[in-house]
C-alpha cells in the first residue's frame, strides 16, 4: 500500500472546492450533498462517476477486473476533475490508499476528512450488500482492521477533521461550513 507524503499539503487550497475523504460509512455522500446544498456549489461523488463511466457498478468492477483495477479507474476519475470549481466532492474511502492521489485531492481543493468510531463506522455499512472489501466471514473485525491501515493516510491527507460519532449530519455540515469560512475568506 502506497503511503502520501506529508510535505505534499498545501495551506490554502488552490480551487474553492471541497473534498470529502474517509472511511466507509463516514457521511461522506450524505453529508456531501447536503453541504452542497447548503453552500450552492456542485456535488460529486467518484463512486458514482465511475460507475457511470465504466457502466457497471463498482461492485462489479471489483467481482470482473479487481481492486487494482477500481483504483486505476479511480486515479482517472480524479485526474479528469482538474478543472472544477465550487463542487463538493465525496471520494471513495480507499482513495487515499495510493499515494498519487493525494497531491491530486489537495490540488483539487480543501480535503476535508470525516471520521468516526469504528464501532459506529460498522453500525452503518452493516446492512449494505454494495461493499465489496466487507464481503468477508468477519466483516466487522474487517472494518477495524480497514480502519487501522487507513487512518493514518486520512490524517496525513487531511487539511481539516470532523468527528462525526454521535452527531446529527446538520452538525457536521455547520462544523464544515464554519471552517470552510475561515479557509475560503467567505462572508
Amino acid at each position: 500500500m502506497d503511503t502520501p507524503m506529508s510535505d505534499a499539503q498545501p495551506k490554502m487550497p488552490p480551487r474553492e472546492n471541497i473534498i470529502l475523504i474517509g472511511f466507509m460509512g463516514s457521511g461522506k455522500s450524505t453529508v456531501g450533498r447536503m453541504l452542497a446544498r447548503r453552500i450552492r456549489f456542485q456535488f460529486l461523488d467518484t463512486d458514482r462517476l465511475i460507475e457511470e463511466r465504466a457502466r457497471i457498478p463498482i461492485k462489479a468492477i471489483f467481482e470482473r477486473d479487481g481492486e487494482a483495477s477500481f483504483r486505476e479507474r479511480e486515479t482517472a476519475t480524479l485526474e479528469s476533475l482538474a478543472g472544477i470549481r465550487r463542487h463538493v466532492l465525496a471520494t471513495g474511502g480507499g482513495i487515499v490508499t495510493q499515494s498519487r492521489n493525494v497531491p491530486i485531492l489537495q490540488r483539487l481543493g480543501w480535503v476535508v476528512q470525516l471520521k468516526a468510531d469504528p464501532d459506529e463506522l460498522y453500525a452503518r455499512v452493516a446492512k449494505s450488500t454494495d461493499r465489496p472489501l466487507l464481503k468477508t466471514e468477519n466483516p466487522r473485525e474487517r472494518v477495524h482492521t480497514l480502519l487501522a491501515e487507513r487512518q493514518p493516510l486520512y490524517d496525513a491527507a487531511a487539511q481539516f477533521t470532523v468527528n462525526s460519532t454521535g452527531l446529527a449530519r446538520e452538525r457536521v455540515v455547520d462544523m464544515i461550513v464554519q471552517e470552510a469560512r475561515a479557509v475560503f475568506g467567505w462572508q
